[in-house]
Order: structure tokens, then sequence, then C-alpha cells
């Protein structure tokens, strides 16, 4: 979708532009977007402004339709996108949550330093490369049957820590302790689950990533502490989702959803913004469907995450022990969550909708983990392979204008197609090996498809929810080493 957008952009505020509710009659809600003055015409490149204002026509939402700085073009709702609808008469949309549901990200911390791990980098990687199953339609060493998968669904991350995935700390620095309440192995069709049978502790393809980096500079002291970071740290992420088993599950109810606006008489400006009440039998099925998908990605995470303390070891020639690789936090940006947020100056049960959005409660919530709790909660901001990623905080001023969520990364500015023509993959490997960022990949083509100039710079993502006073920065990391999927 590359047509310019000519809509109404007006200033609301640092970093804030209102698409007014005038713009669309059928709008119930105005339009909110996150975004630095100099984003501006690449923002309107395509039609994700467009679809701020669609999704503002949903029944039940509140406050308006946001969308953060990293916003671009997406099924349904935008990338970027965030609403919140009433838990009692509002609607539960698919396309507010994406084929890939939950994806993640988690960051991992170390006592290593960038001296003892620089010269081991590249062998890092390849042992990273090896020891995780990665690319399209991959398939690992674990094979669940049937009575596991619903465990699986069910619990977790908790079912993978008690296989011996990991460590119980671990749960604690999950966004939802890494389980999702009300999750239902009997809402995913069989295809679903026969999707899932093989791919739990796989990273798939696309912008799937492992990463070993450097703390690269701490520009919050005290709030790097609390997250124990310091500079020159080694530190590892792991960005993946819930497979081929999320994907079906959205696509299957993607279908229920289609039947459930004509049954409901819901008028929608946009057929991918297919919906259903929360309250009523599909929405309810979603929902159950949603948070056990959700859960087969955080076991999915957690088992790389004890494959990835493992393979470090290896090739640091040290015990998994030694290498001490403690989680930080692991947060969603796929998903949709049960919430209590103050609306016109009441607290209100809503169902808030996160498309390539992140979590970012601020001090004091009960959510955020005792030990970050007077901080807010960690934030987590992949960038690209050769720039950076962020570590940021959530905020109160979150809590109060965006139901407590910022950007998710740094958001594409090219697609991929448009990335495969422009860039030769084994070239820009080469151009990464001689910054000192070794990377291994499927395919040249997958490489190229996610090279550094086909997303926007994140430096400029970052400061605009900062200077919004969304989010804080704390720390940014430089990658060492990439294992893409």
């Amino acid at each position: 979708m590359s047509q310019r957008w000519h809509g109404p952009l007006e200033p609301a505020g640092t970093c804030r532009w209102r698409i007014p509710e005038t713009y669309r009659d059928f709008m119930r809600v105005p339009g909110l977007i996150y975004a630095h003055e100099d984003m501006l015409d690449a923002l309107r490149q395509d039609q994700a402004p467009e679809q701020v204002a669609h999704v503002a026509s949903l029944p039940g939402i509140v406050k308006a339709s946001l969308a953060m700085p990293d916003i671009h073009y997406g099924y349904g709702f935008s990338i970027g996108g965030v609403a919140a609808t009433d838990a009692r008469d509002g609607v539960i949309v698919p396309g507010g949550i994406g084929y890939d549901i939950n994806c993640g990200v988690r960051l991992l911390r170390s006592d290593l330093t960038k001296d003892e791990v620089s010269k081991h980098a590249e062998a890092v990687v390849n042992e990273l490369y090896t020891s995780i199953p990665s690319g399209v339609g991959s398939r690992g060493p674990l094979r669940l049957d049937a009575s596991a998968l619903k465990r699986v669904l069910e619990k977790g991350a908790h079912w993978a820590v008690e296989e011996g995935y990991g460590e119980p700390d671990d749960l604690e620095y999950c966004e939802e302790g890494g389980c999702m309440e009300g999750a239902q192995e009997t809402a995913l069709s069989q295809r679903a689950r026969k999707r899932g049978l093989s791919q739990q502790g796989t990273l798939g393809s696309g912008n799937h990533f492992l990463e070993m980096g450097i703390v690269d500079e701490v520009f919050d002291d005290k709030g790097a502490r609390a997250l124990d970071l310091f500079p020159d740290q080694v530190v590892f992420m792991v960005h993946s989702g819930s497979r081929g088993l999320g994907h079906q599950v959205c696509s299957d109810f993607l279908n229920v959803m289609g039947s459930a606006v004509k049954k409901y008489d819901i008028k929608i400006p946009d057929r991918q913004l297919a919906c259903a009440p929360l309250a009523s039998q599909e929405g309810q099925d979603y929902f159950a469907a949603m948070a056990a998908a959700a859960n087969y990605a955080w076991a999915n995470r957690q088992i790389m995450t004890h494959w990835v303390r493992q393979a470090v070891a290896r090739a640091l020639h040290q015990s998994a022990g030694e290498c001490r690789l403690k989680l930080v936090y692991d947060v969603a940006h796929n998903i949709a969550k049960r919430e209590t947020h103050t609306v016109d100056g009441e607290m209100q049960d809503l169902c808030v909708h996160r498309k390539g959005a992140t979590r970012a409660f601020g001090p004091g919530r009960p959510e955020v983990p005792a030990r970050y709790r007077e901080w807010g909660q960690p934030v987590l901001v992949p960038g690209d392979m050769g720039t950076a990623s962020y570590v940021l905080l959530g905020t109160q001023r979150a809590m109060e204008e965006t139901f407590g969520s910022t950007c998710h990364g740094a958001g594409r500015r090219m697609s991929r197609t448009a990335a495969k023509k422009r860039v030769d993959g084994r070239q820009l490997k080469k151009d990464l090996a001689s910054r000192g960022i070794f990377v291994r990949a499927g395919s040249a083509a997958s490489l190229a498809e996610e090279a550094p100039d086909a997303y926007k710079d994140v430096h400029t993502v970052v400061t605009t929810v900062e200077q919004a006073g969304i989010s804080r920065i704390v720390a940014r990391l430089r990658p060492l080493g990439v294992v893409k999927g």
C-alpha cells in the first residue's frame, strides 16, 4: 500500500498529531499519532493514518484511536496501533492483534563485558545459529504430543520452566508472568493445534532474531541500576512469537468474525476490521484462543532462552552458571488484554489492543514486577541489526494518555519486496562484518529483507516517545552479532 495519504494532521502537543473526528463520518473518536515533526512526510507515504481513522469507528472504542511513531501499514490496524474498547459493549478485533500473536522480545543481561566476549563474537553467533532452529516453517528437536501441547497452551512459560527449560525466576520478569489467564485449548482448531506440535523452541522467519549486543550508552543511571545494566555489558535479545499456531488462530477467527459482523450488524469501513462484541460467544472464543497462542509464544521464547544460555556457555567454554544470563524482562507487542484504566475520571474495564505496540505501565502498577515497580515497566525497543536497540521505562503519562502503551521497534519504512530489490544480502553481510557485527541467516534474500535501510531511524522513534512523555530512555544497545530467521 504505497498511495500517499492526504488527510488532516492537526498539531495536538509535543510530538502529537490529531486526526479529527470530523474527518470521516464513521469516526466515533479522534485519531492521535505520536510522531516527531521530521517524520511527517514519511508518515504520509502510505495509508497507515487512514487505518488509524478506520479504527476510530469501532463500537465501544474509548478516548482515541492511537498510533506510535513506528507506525506503518498493516492488516486492519496499522502496525503501531493501539485501541481500547469497553469490555462490556465494545468489540475485539483480530486485525488489532495480528497474525503473529504475542510476537514479543525479551532481554537477557550477563556479567560479561565487551572485552571478554568480542573476540568470541563470531563463535557465539555460529553456536546460536546451530543450536536454535530458524527460518520459514522451521521445526525444532522438541516434539509435543497432544497432552503436552494442551499444557503449553494453558500454562505458557510455566510449562517450559517445569520441564527444565529455564529458571523459576524467569517467570517473574515476563509480562503476565509468562501465562495469560483465560486460555482454552479447545478454542483452537485442529489445524492450529497440529501446527503447534513441532514449532516450540523455533525462531521463525521475517523480523525474528537472536542478538548479542553490548550496553553502548546509559542515559538514566538510576533506571539502569534498577535493571542491572551497565556500560559495555554483554546482553542478548530473543524476538519471536507464536509461529504457525498463532497465524492459524488469526486466520480461523477472521472467518468467524466476518460472519459475526453481519450477525451483530456491526458497521466497519474496512473488512479487515472484522470483529465481534467481546462479550459475545465469538468474542470470548477468540479471546480464549488468542490467550492460548500467547502462552505458546511465551513458552517458545522461554525454551529458546534456555538454549541461548547453553549455546553461549559452549561458545565461551564455560558453564551456564558462569555465564549468568538473567532475564531482564519479556514484553509482548501483538496482543489484546483485559485491563483497568481511568477514562473520563472513572476506572473502566477495557480490552486494550496493541498491534506492534508495547505495554509501558508506569510506576506503581501491580502488574510490574516488584523489583521494578518504583521505576515503571521495562520496555524493549529493537532497532535494526546495523544500528541499535533501546531499553526504556514506562511512565505515568503513558497511563493517562495511551493506556500504558508505547512503540515496539523502529518500524519498517520499506517493504520486504522493495528491500530485496535494493539490497544485496551477501554484500550486506560483508558490510556488517566489517563493522564488527557478525550475522547468520537462512539465505541472502532473508537477510536483504531485514536490511537496516528497510527500517526507520530507531533513535528518532525513541526520542519521540520520550519527548511525548510516554516512555523514558534508559540505555542504548549496540549489536555484536545477529541470527536472523
